[in-house]
């Protein structure tokens, strides 16, 4: 079943169903989504973000932002989604790790799967109650309500991916950096492109950016921001008729031939090998 809320101010849009494999073209009719997917049943899954298939397991979590294609097979079964755009839960951004810019969300370049044991998975099935009762109840402060509900979420799920995912050598503040510098690339891929320009944007030296990733064993910061522009082109291969050309003009390259070096360099593929291997 689908819930949703559309506020009359800024556009807002905050929905919620027990089996988005079913209804996702029914959100897909909003833009500009930030999903929160996660399989309350007892089998396996396959979620593909961006053409790449992520098994979730029975009572895991993953997340997804507009910046992305989320598909399933056609035997998905019942995956519980909120989906939500900025106007609703985050009309300004605040660079804050429970933001929309925050670490389960634009703050890893890697798809996060937050796994809930027993205790957890109990508390965010009474969490999800709460939002369905919240959903029936049609009154002027129920965006309002939705709003809290859904930080809840997002604090719950934070807290757990901080201690699954991320190394419990790193401390808060050096967490927070290797956050920002991804937050900093999601925004600027297009048209910075060196580690100097994000270590100044956090007022610190490219050394201390690049020796910080390299202790916790993160790609370079460098690899980084490459990875992040042909992830952007790989999108645009697969999902528009945009030639490399256009592609590589979209992406702020003044030649073309250097989209195609560093495409390449990336993947051990052309462009135009790319867009053949995944159309068949």
């Amino acid at each position: 079943m689908i819930y949703s809320f559309q506020g009359k101010e800024f556009g807002s849009y905050f929905g919620m169903t027990d089996h988005y494999p079913v209804d996702q073209h029914e959100f897909n009719q909003h833009e500009g989504l930030i999903n929160i997917l996660w399989n309350r049943s007892e089998a396996d899954y396959t979620v593909y973000i961006d053409a790449l298939p992520h098994v979730l397991k029975p009572h895991q979590i993953t997340t997804s932002t507009y910046l992305q294609k989320v598909s399933f097979d056609k035997a998905a079964g019942p995956i519980t989604a909120f989906t939500f755009n900025r106007a609703f839960y985050c009309i300004q951004d605040h660079d804050h790790e429970v933001s929309c810019n925050g670490i389960i969300f634009f703050g890893t370049q890697q798809t996060p799967v937050i796994t809930l044991d027993e205790d957890e998975k109990r508390k965010f099935d009474l969490l999800y109650e709460v939002f369905v009762d919240e959903f029936k109840t049609r009154d002027n402060i129920q965006g309002e309500m939705l709003r809290m509900l859904l930080k809840r979420l997002i604090i719950k799920t934070t807290r757990l991916a901080k201690k699954q995912l991320i190394p419990e050598v790193l401390d808060d503040k050096q967490v927070d950096i290797i956050r920002k510098f991804n937050v900093l690339v999601d925004m600027h891929y297009r048209e910075k492109r060196q580690v100097s320009d994000y270590a100044e944007m956090l007022f610190k030296s490219p050394k201390t950016i690049t020796n910080l990733f390299a202790k916790y064993k993160q790609k370079s910061p460098l690899q980084m921001i490459h990875d992040r522009i042909v992830l952007e082109a790989k999108r645009l291969l697969m999902y528009t008729d945009k030639t490399a050309r256009e592609i590589a003009f979209e992406l702020g390259f003044e030649e073309v031939t250097s989209f195609h070096k560093l495409f390449k360099k990336v993947t051990a593929q052309t462009p135009q090998q790319f867009k053949q291997e995944i159309r068949g």
